[in-house]
């Protein structure tokens, strides 16, 4: 669940389960180690005099994706924006498809992919995932949710989505001492759900045109049904069969896709159930349904994933600086030994371009590595480019360098692959996993490449930011090296 500032409210370890008596409680995004603890590391500057990052003391950014929560600021006295609470129902005892929301379209876990869109959402202010499954917790709080625990009797075959719903509300009341105003049920077994979607159910509520929205998509089909009582032949259930309009001269019905549901949250308490009141509709594009109850479906949305999930990959004018990791994502995380020990790499001359290129275009580029390595830095002398290596905290070392170089690390392009690179993610703007990189890692990332690492991931990110060509000739300009 993405949060306003909440400093000062204690999270229980994953997958604890709340004390008879007390209000469940939030397990929020994992947090980067103590801000106190030193950032070791070894700087290897490049051909060109490199600027030396200031001495480690300053303290360390939350590792934990945060979202604000929009307050009114204009008037001191003015009332807080509505809080809209997105839950994301995700228990781990699927049956059709075993493991069924952490299963991957896209290189994302459904649940990924559910929170990416309700983050997405401009009116969403927090998402949570209630779930009893660790692993679906803590693919939650990677994708930038935080989940609360789901007792036992809550997550059972005959359990239902409202109790989930209702559950998490008295989580987030408890933790953060504040009633949503709009709480959603959005099901991540939709896997093509929109952001714009969910807003847009979200907004039937809270400009009190509705109690509660739903999703549904537009139909002209014709149904039929065969009697219970045993007589023979079909019946049509929308139409009359001796009577068959044109397409154009029917209007639509719409079927519920099951994708998300908005309801005003005192009127939930009230009736417990997600229709009561005025309900509202949210017409969607039907191409882009799909519920995911067997293996048949999940094969179908990894096939679709190519043709409906819109790229999303940054250009020059959204980024300052490109901070790349090195062991598997300019690398194929292979290594090589000889008989006395020492490690050999292999790199691929197309990322070496791809650099070269983004040089030339007056983009500052940064190698920061974990591994203590000869390797790493000469790879950066050849490259020409600054280098951090032997680095404890990630992040808190980039933070440093951005602080130093004066660049916003919300206009930073980090490209990693492994689970340390994650804190890094949660700094950047652009957080980028090579398509290679563990599921965890995908799943947090803004954008993934087609190109797996050591293979020339980094000349295809190039190619984003520069044209294909690598002949972008942006207004800037870059020192003589």
């Amino acid at each position: 669940m993405t949060t306003a500032p909440a400093s000062g409210t204690a999270v229980p370890a994953p997958g604890a389960v709340p004390t008879p008596g007390t209000a469940p409680a939030l397990a929020g995004p994992a947090s980067a180690p103590d801000a106190a603890a030193p950032a070791s590391r070894t700087a290897v500057p490049a051909s060109a005099p490199a600027t030396t990052p200031p001495a480690p003391g300053a303290a360390a950014p939350a590792s934990g994706t945060t979202r604000a929560t929009r307050t009114a600021t204009s008037e001191p006295a003015a009332a807080p924006a509505p809080v809209v609470l997105a839950v994301i129902p995700a228990r781990g005892g699927s049956k059709g498809v075993p493991a069924k929301n952490l299963a991957p379209v896209a290189g994302v876990p459904l649940v990924g992919r559910a929170v990416h869109a309700c983050l997405g959402a401009r009116s969403v202010t927090h998402v949570v995932v209630s779930t009893d499954d660790p692993a679906i917790a803590a693919a939650a709080r990677t994708a930038g949710a935080e989940a609360v625990h789901r007792p036992a009797e809550l997550a059972g075959d005959t359990a239902t989505s409202e109790a989930a719903v209702l559950h998490a509300l008295d989580a987030f009341e408890a933790t953060h001492g504040r009633a949503a105003d709009v709480v959603l049920l959005v099901q991540c077994t939709s896997p093509f759900l929109t952001p714009a979607e969910i807003a847009e159910a979200a907004d039937r509520v809270l400009t009190g045109a509705a109690d509660t929205a739903f999703t549904a998509a537009p139909s002209h089909g014709f149904l039929w049904r065969v009697p219970s009582d045993g007589t023979e032949g079909a019946e049509g259930v929308n139409h009359d069969k001796a009577h068959r309009p044109r397409r154009q001269d029917r209007e639509p019905e719409y079927l519920e896709t099951g994708a998300v549901y908005a309801m005003a949250a005192p009127g939930f308490r009230t009736h417990r159930h997600r229709f009561f009141g005025r309900t509202a509709l949210v017409a969607t594009d039907p191409a882009r349904v799909l519920e995911i109850d067997d293996p048949h479906d999940l094969a179908r949305a990894k096939v679709l994933a190519p043709l409906l999930d819109a790229p999303v990959t940054p250009g020059f004018a959204d980024v300052d600086a490109v901070v790349l990791d090195f062991d598997g994502t300019q690398t194929d995380d292979r290594v090589h030994l000889d008989a006395e020990g020492r490690e050999f790499v292999s790199a691929h001359r197309g990322d070496g371009l791809g650099i070269a290129a983004l040089r030339r275009a007056g983009l500052p580029v940064l190698i920061l590595s974990t591994e203590q390595n000869a390797v790493v830095a000469a790879r950066a002398r050849k490259l020409r480019i600054p280098v951090l290596h032997g680095i404890d905290r990630k992040d808190r070392a980039l933070k440093e360098w951005c602080e130093a170089e004066g660049i916003d690390p919300q206009r930073v392009l980090y490209a990693g692959n492994d689970v340390n690179d994650l804190p890094c993610f949660h700094l950047v703007g652009w957080p980028v996993a090579v398509s290679s990189a563990h599921d965890s890692v995908r799943a947090a990332a803004r954008a993934v490449t087609v190109t797996p690492g050591g293979a020339g991931a980094i000349r295809e990110i190039a190619a984003w930011l520069l044209g294909p060509e690598l002949d972008h000739t942006p207004a800037r300009t870059t020192p003589e090296s």
